[in-house]
């Protein structure tokens, strides 16, 4: 049977121990200090993986705490959002899903870059409103660091790794935690904004001989700006329309962790009031697809948000593609690890 809603119903995270400051020495080759990262980005550190740790590693971790957030229960599904992925083939969501004891259910890989989150929430929603699923188990992981190249000061100094998850369950739209709607895009002619190379089909590299810069993440730093303010601007007023919210009944604003510019710019376009900006750009640097879950599941753990309030979601990335989704905040409470 069809459900009403999907309801947020537990979150989780997972971040490095490795914390790379912006004077580290990893960085120093670079000629940027300290103030222009701040003042370009408003990084002040991120979090790399040690080699060996990939994402399914992140995604496990963080799958594990939302499930323990959400009480263990029985999943239906797993979607996995990244742009790192284990392997080439297979999917990680599979191995993902296996090494969280979670069975054979379906599992699978969606790659929307920075908006992958967006996506697997609004997949995980559908999901659960067309009655294919009572509960669903949505990971965002990155370990970017991995295909980012040390010398590029406009990827090196921005990227970082960790991931983020959240647990959707079958419920009702009065609910807090409940998606209240979601909105997708994309434009396709827009996909060297950020983009891989090499590697891929178009161009293989059987032999790994490409030069690292195209085998790592290039990214259009100017246009990647101006296409991530007026998208995130767009889809989040075309949401809130959707939803028949006004902005000034927006209680929490979570944005992908990109940049503290486009943060703000955004903000300030859809008309969202400071108090209501919640991010962590500054400690974990940009996560990808995970960051809006990691700013979740820290807002969860200092219960910065009231539940019920109306909490508007949105992001912007490669691809290009941006998504928002709407949703009350849920009740939840921290779990002690």
């Amino acid at each position: 049977m069809a459900s009403s809603a999907s309801v947020v119903a537990g979150v989780g995270s997972h971040l490095l121990p490795r914390v790379v400051r912006n004077d580290d020495p990893a960085l120093a080759n670079l000629g940027s200090s300290d103030e222009w990262i701040r003042s370009r980005t408003g990084i002040e550190c991120r979090r790399w993986v040690e080699p060996g740790t990939s994402t399914g590693d992140l995604a496990v971790a963080a799958g594990r705490a939302a499930l323990r957030s959400a009480g263990d229960p029985v999943v239906d599904l797993v979607v996995l959002t990244t742009t790192t992925p284990d392997h080439h083939s297979p999917a990680t969501a599979p191995w993902v899903a296996a090494r969280l004891g979670l069975g054979t259910l379906p599992a699978f890989d969606v790659a929307a870059a920075c908006s992958g989150f967006t996506y697997g929430l609004a997949v995980g929603d559908a999901w659960i409103r067309a009655g294919l699923a009572e509960c669903v188990l949505v990971v965002a992981s990155e370990t970017l660091s991995t295909i980012t190249d040390p010398a590029d000061r406009g990827t090196a100094v921005v990227f970082a790794d960790g991931a983020g998850a959240v647990v959707l369950r079958s419920g009702e739209l009065d609910e807090p935690g409940a998606v209240q709607a979601t909105c997708l895009g994309s434009d396709g002619t827009q996909k060297d904004l950020a983009v891989v190379g090499s590697g891929g089909s178009r161009r293989p590299d059987p032999g790994g001989v490409a030069p690292i810069a195209e085998r790592c993440l290039r990214m259009q730093g100017p246009q990647m700006f101006a296409h991530a303010v007026r998208r995130m601007t767009e889809v989040s007023r075309e949401l809130l329309e959707r939803a028949g919210w006004p902005v000034d009944s927006v209680g929490a604003f979570i944005g992908h962790q990109a940049n503290q510019r486009i943060l703000d710019k955004v903000a300030d376009l859809v008309g969202v009031p400071g108090a209501s900006r919640f991010g962590n750009i500054h400690r974990v640097g940009n996560t990808s697809s995970a960051s809006i879950p990691l700013v979740m599941d820290e807002l969860v753990g200092s219960q910065a948000v009231a539940p019920g309030t109306r909490t508007l979601l949105t992001a912007f990335g490669g691809g290009a593609v941006w998504g928002a989704a709407a949703l009350s905040w849920p009740d939840l409470k921290p779990v002690r690890q």
